[in-house]
């Protein structure tokens, strides 16, 4: 698959989310719905209902695959970057912690997820968030500029994930620490899945191996690299899920099969922290 193509696509397929999530016209039953899977598939990943209610209407888009914010340990004060952001979810989870003394900064690189979490933003009065438009493999962002980095299901959609890592060490301070949950694979998917666009779009084909993705986060240099958490999708949240349903109709296979490979893709919790340089 050509990385251009790959790149739109994916573009593409969060901005139609974004539309969708909007003012469609669709029916009130259809809508309903569609909250009642987003609020069940944050339980499932790890959100409390606390957490799931503080958050403005609009920003849990339910893209997630684990809870960084609640492994980070953030403080008072901190400055937290979000790499792919959306429509701000997790940003305003870290905004509600840190405080006005601290900062969080949400990179995406869909211009209409980062409208949106603008628009979140403004409309609830969060004065200590930033959302810029960039890519996650050349962060806008200053060199040694930030405390800790959360990602949310986002690094398996970059089609270089070693140098997103690598990014992400160059705008963390030392000491800094790192805190992403996301999708890696036990086992080599099918062909007819690792080929396609749509299945790179929902967080499969892009997805690599378990041993590959910490690989990655050793290499650019990070170190206490831990796997603090680790879990399989239910399978009846795999069934529910509308961009799978999608993507079970577009390669022409029974949802019942995407389950069964479902089995083999994880969510993977991975802390890592920047070394401080030795002054001896």
């Amino acid at each position: 698959m050509d990385e251009r193509h790959i790149r739109e696509a994916v573009k593409e397929s969060y901005a139609k989310t974004v539309k969708q999530d909007g003012s469609c016209g669709c029916s009130r039953k259809a809508g309903d719905a569609k909250a009642e899977y987003i609020r069940s598939a944050g339980k499932a990943v790890g959100y409390s209902e606390r957490e799931l209610k503080s958050i403005p209407e609009g920003a849990n888009l339910g893209l997630g695959c684990g809870n960084p914010v609640a492994l980070a340990v953030l403080k008072k004060g901190d400055v937290v970057l979000d790499l792919g952001s959306g429509a701000g979810f997790d940003c305003f989870l870290a905004s509600n912690i840190v405080g006005e003394r601290g900062r969080v900064i949400g990179v995406d690189m869909t211009p209409e997820m980062v409208e949106r979490a603008k628009a979140n933003a403004r409309k609830n009065g969060y004065h200590n968030v930033d959302f810029r438009l960039g890519e996650i493999e050349k962060l806008p962002v200053e060199r040694s500029s930030v405390d800790v980095i959360i990602s949310n299901c986002v690094i398996n959609l970059s089609t270089d994930k070693p140098k997103v890592f690598q990014e992400a060490w160059r705008v963390l301070k030392p000491g800094g620490r790192l805190m992403v949950s996301d999708i890696v694979l036990l086992e080599d998917l099918p062909a007819y899945l690792s080929g396609s666009v749509e299945a790179y779009a929902v967080c499969i084909a892009g997805a690599v191996r378990k041993e590959e993705y910490l690989d990655a986060i050793k290499e650019a240099g990070f170190e206490e690299i831990s796997v603090v958490g680790e879990s399989h999708f239910p399978e009846e949240m795999i069934a529910g899920e509308p961009l799978l349903q999608d993507l079970a109709a577009s390669v022409n296979i029974p949802m019942s099969e995407l389950q069964r490979i479902g089995r083999s893709v994880v969510s993977l919790k991975v802390a890592a922290k920047k070394g401080v340089p030795d002054k001896s």
